[in-house]
C-alpha cells in the first residue's frame, strides 16, 4: 500500500507498507518526513482509507471514513505549514508532546502569530492565559475562542512535574493536583479533552500504535486487517467506540502502550480517567515491609470498601507485604453484575439488548435467552459486557501508569474475574516499560480472558511466576464468556492457551464451585 502526499510548493512525501503496518518507510522531503503529526496521520489516513476500501460493514464503512477525512485534513493542514515555516523561533512547553520545545514561527499572514513544534510537528501558538508562556495546540478552523494550554485546559496537572513520583499507590491523588486554574471549563475532560493532544496531534507517537493494529490485536482480540480497523475505530471515537475506548479512552490504551507511562501524557490520562470513572480509587488495606501487592476484584465478587474476600488469601502467601486494592468500574459492574444474575428485570434487559443482536451470535443468544441477548446486543454503548471489558482494559492501562509513578522496586498483581483482566492489561502495558517496576508474581483468578491471549507479554514482565486459577464449575465463563466472545474459551475456565515456562495453568475444579468462589477456596500458590 503506497500513499503520496504533495504540498502546494511541490514538496512530497510517500509512505509505503502493508495496512498492518506501525511504521511503514517514508521517502520524499525531509521537512515533511521528520514532522511527527504529518507521517503518523498520512499513514493513519491511509490505513483507514484501505479499511472503509475492504469492509463490508456499513457502520464500520462511515467511521473510517470520517476518520479518513479527519486525518488526511490534519496531514494537509500542517504540511502546508511546514511549507512556510521560517527561522524565527520561541521556547515553550508544548501542549502536543508536553516537553519544552523550541516552536518555529510560520511566515504566513494569519493574524495570530503560528508556530511548528520541532519535537512533534503539532502546530502551536502562544496560550491565550494572561503572562502564560506555554504554547497551546492551534485549531484549523475559524479562531472564535482563546486556545488555552494544556495546563490551564487541564488536560494534565503540570508541565514540570511530569516526572513525580509517589511512595505508595494510595497517594496517587498527589500526581493529580493541577497547578493552574482551568480556564477552559466548557471542556468535558472525559469525553475528549485528549483526542486533540493525542490521535490528531500526533503526541505519544514513540509508541507507534496510534494507527490502529496493535490496540485492534490487543485490546480487542482481532488480527490482520480487522484489527487495523478496529483499532482505527476504537481511536477515532463514534458509536463503535463509544461504548468502551471513545476518544480519551482510545487515548489511554495508546499511552499505556509504553510510551505515555511515567511523564505529563500519563499524568494527564490518569487525571481524565478518573474524571470519565468516578468510582475508581485506590485503597491501602494493610502496611507492611514486603513487596507491594495489588488486588483487583470483578462483578459479582465487589464490595464498596475494605478486604472483601481478598484478607485470607493474600496474607497467607505474602504475609509481610503492604497491600493495596483497585476500585474501578462501580457503574459497569453493577450493570453487567444485573444481567448475569437475572436480577435486571424487563425495563433493563429491554434497554441493554433493545431488537438487535448480533448476526453472528443470534442462535447462541437464543438459546442462552434473555440474558444472552443483553450481552450482544449491537449496540456496544448499551452492551453491558461490552462497557465492562473496555473499562477493565482502561483500568488496567491506569493502574500500569501509577504503578510506573512509584518508587518500589517490584510489585505482585492479584485479580479475579474482570479484576483478573485488570491485571493482566496492567501487566502487558508495564512490559513495554523498560524503567518500571518489576512485577514478581501474578496470579489470575477466574480470569475473564480469552485463553489464547498473547501471553507473550506476561511472560516477558512476570520475574518470577504468574499464575492461572482455573475450573471447569465455572458457569459464568464456560457459559456467559463463550456466548458473549463468540466462542471464545475463557482463561479462568480452560486455562491459559500457553507452555511459556514463566505461565503455570492451576486447575482449581475440584475446589472452585463457581464463580465467585475462588477467593474463599484457592490458596495462592508459589514459595513464601
Amino acid at each position: 500500500m503506497v500513499v503520496t502526499l504533495r504540498t502546494p510548493r511541490g514538496w512530497q512525501l510517500q509512505a509505503e507498507g502493508d495496512v498492518d503496518t506501525l511504521v511503514p518507510e517514508f521517502t520524499g522531503a525531509e521537512k515533511l518526513s521528520t514532522n511527527k503529526v504529518v507521517t503518523v496521520n498520512l499513514w493513519a489516513y491511509a490505513c483507514a482509507e484501505k479499511g472503509r476500501r475492504l469492509t463490508r460493514d456499513p457502520d464500520l464503512k462511515t467511521e473510517l471514513a470520517r476518520g479518513a477525512k479527519s486525518h488526511g485534513d490534519l496531514t494537509c493542514h500542517v504540511a502546508d505549514l511546514v511549507d512556510k515555516v521560517g527561522m524565527e523561533a520561541k521556547e515553550g512547553w508544548c501542549s502536543s508532546c508536553f516537553g519544552l520545545h523550541e516552536h518555529r514561527r510560520v511566515e504566513s499572514g494569519f493574524s495570530i502569530p503560528t508556530y511548528l513544534c520541532t519535537n512533534c510537528g503539532a502546530a502551536t501558538l502562544t496560550c491565550a492565559a494572561l503572562r502564560c508562556e506555554n504554547m497551546a495546540i492551534r485549531d484549523f478552523g475559524a479562531l472564535r475562542i482563546p486556545r488555552y494550554c494544556a495546563e490551564h485546559r487541564h488536560d494534565i496537572p503540570s508541565f514540570t512535574r511530569g516526572s513525580d513520583r509517589i511512595d505508595q499507590l494510595s497517594n496517587f491523588a498527589e500526581l493529580l493536583r493541577f497547578d493552574k486554574k482551568n480556564l477552559a471549563k466548557t471542556t468535558k475532560v472525559a469525553g475528549g479533552v485528549l483526542a486533540l493532544a493525542g490521535v490528531m496531534t500526533g503526541v505519544g507517537v514513540a509508541a507507534a500504535p496510534l494507527v490502529g493494529g496493535f490496540v485492534g490485536s490487543t485490546f480487542g482480540g482481532y488480527t490482520g486487517v480487522v484489527a487495523t480497523n478496529y483499532g482505527l475505530a476504537a481511536l477515532g471515537g463514534g458509536s463503535l467506540a463509544s461504548g468502551g475506548f471513545g476518544m480519551a479512552g482510545g487515548t489511554v490504551v495508546v499511552a499505556a502502550a509504553g510510551a505515555g507511562l511515567g511523564g505529563a501524557m500519563g499524568a494527564g490520562l490518569t487525571s481524565a480517567y478518573v474524571g470519565e470513572d468516578r468510582s475508581f480509587r485506590i485503597e491501602k488495606l494493610k502496611d507492611g515491609p514486603g513487596i507491594p501487592v495489588v488486588v483487583c476484584s470483578g462483578f459479582l465478587t465487589e464490595k464498596v470498601k475494605g478486604w472483601g474476600d481478598w484478607e485470607r488469601i493474600v496474607t497467607e502467601r505474602y504475609p509481610d507485604s503492604p497491600v493495596f486494592r483497585v476500585h474501578w468500574g462501580a457503574e459497569e459492574l453493577q450493570d453487567l453484575y444485573a444481567v448475569i444474575s437475572g436480577n435486571a428485570g424487563k425495563a433493563a434487559l429491554a434497554k441493554f439488548a433493545g431488537k438487535a443482536v448480533l448476526k453472528a451470535s443470534k442462535q447462541a443468544a437464543k438459546k442462552a435467552g434473555p440474558i444472552g441477548g443483553a450481552l450482544v446486543v449491537v449496540d456496544l454503548v448499551k452492551n453491558p459486557w461490552w462497557r465492562a471489558r473496555e473499562r477493565a482494559n482502561k483500568t488496567g492501562a491506569i493502574v500500569a501508569e501509577l504503578i510506573a509513578r512509584t518508587l518500589v522496586d517490584e510489585v505482585v498483581l492479584v485479580g479475579h474475574s474482570l479484576g483478573a483482566r485488570v491485571m493482566l492489561y496492567a501487566a502487558d502495558a508495564l512490559s513495554l516499560k523498560s524503567d518500571a517496576p518489576q512485577v514478581r508474581d501474578v496470579h489470575l483468578l477466574g480470569a475473564a480472558v480469552s485463553s489464547k491471549h498473547d501471553w507473550s507479554r506476561l511472560h516477558s514482565v512476570v520475574t518470577n511466576a504468574a499464575y492461572v486459577y482455573h475450573s471447569r464449575n465455572d458457569a459464568v465463563l464456560s457459559f456467559v464468556y463463550t456466548i458473549v466472545q463468540g466462542g471464545s474459551k475463557a482463561a479462568g475456565s480452560v486455562g491459559a492457551a500457553t507452555k511459556l515456562r514463566r505461565i503455570h495453568n492451576v486447575d482449581v475444579t475440584t475446589h472452585v464451585a463457581g464463580h465467585s468462589a475462588y477467593c474463599t477456596s484457592v490458596d495462592l500458590r508459589g514459595a513464601g
